[in-house]
């Protein structure tokens, strides 16, 4: 598999197939959310779009980055939405990185969004599809973020080999900017939990693809079986 790991600013062109990564906090918010239920989520260009989705379809759950604000239901924390039920509910998510480079991709052919709890689903659904050319979308900093870098990193090592140890780009995502930023309250809408949800390898057993629907980007939970050899990673 040819990778390339781009920050959003250098996407030029539309790439074939897009792993948009975005760990602290936007995709494992997603995650998440999916494993409380939600049927989909839909990526917000703005927080104008999101707040005017959720006054058309009062029953969806608005989320968004940062502190509570009027018309959101949520924050993009992982530690506050898992007490959440959103049983068949759908979610509209607007952030700061993680839903931009989703929506920047959104002509690809195929366009996954991943963090490490849906890291192992996402290279087996990359290697079952035979994705021969893949970019990797790092979102966070300007394409700096060494949480999101090593995420790509290590999802593109699994793809075209088993065993990857993946200790050490964990623990260089937890020794990121971001992850000192969360813990130490630099950033609000947090849980004290945030950092280790993010850190959770493969906590979920499905990989997340965005499609476009009726002009609207929305992603979905992919089941992707686990194949024994998986197993002993």
């Amino acid at each position: 598999m040819d990778a390339r790991f781009l920050g959003i600013a250098q996407l030029v062109d539309t790439p074939p197939v897009a792993v948009v990564v975005d760990v602290m906090r936007a995709f494992t918010v997603a995650a998440w959310a999916f494993a409380q239920g939600a049927e989909k989520i839909v990526l917000a260009e703005s927080l104008d779009e999101a707040l005017a989705l959720k006054a058309r379809h009062p029953d969806w759950v608005a989320l968004k980055d940062g502190p509570p604000a009027p018309g959101f239901d949520a924050v993009n924390s992982p530690g506050l939405l898992r007490s959440i039920d959103l049983g068949g509910r759908t979610v509209v998510q607007k952030t700061t990185a993680g839903t931009v480079g989703a929506l920047a991709v959104k002509e690809a052919s195929l366009v996954l969004c991943a963090s490490f709890v849906v890291a192992g689903a996402t290279a087996r659904l990359l290697r079952t599809r035979k994705c021969a050319d893949v970019t990797f979308v790092v979102t966070g900093e300007d394409g700096q973020a060494d949480e999101d870098l090593v995420c790509a990193q290590y999802i593109a090592r699994r793809v075209t080999g088993v065993g990857t140890d993946a200790a050490e780009f964990l623990r260089r995502a937890g020794e990121s900017r971001a992850a000192a930023e969360l813990a130490e309250g630099v950033r609000q809408g947090v849980h004290p939990d945030d950092v280790e949800l993010c850190l959770e390898l493969d906590r979920f057993p499905f990989a997340m693809v965005a499609t476009l629907e009726d002009s609207l980007m929305v992603l979905r939970p992919c089941a992707v079986p686990s194949p024994n050899v998986e197993a002993s990673i």
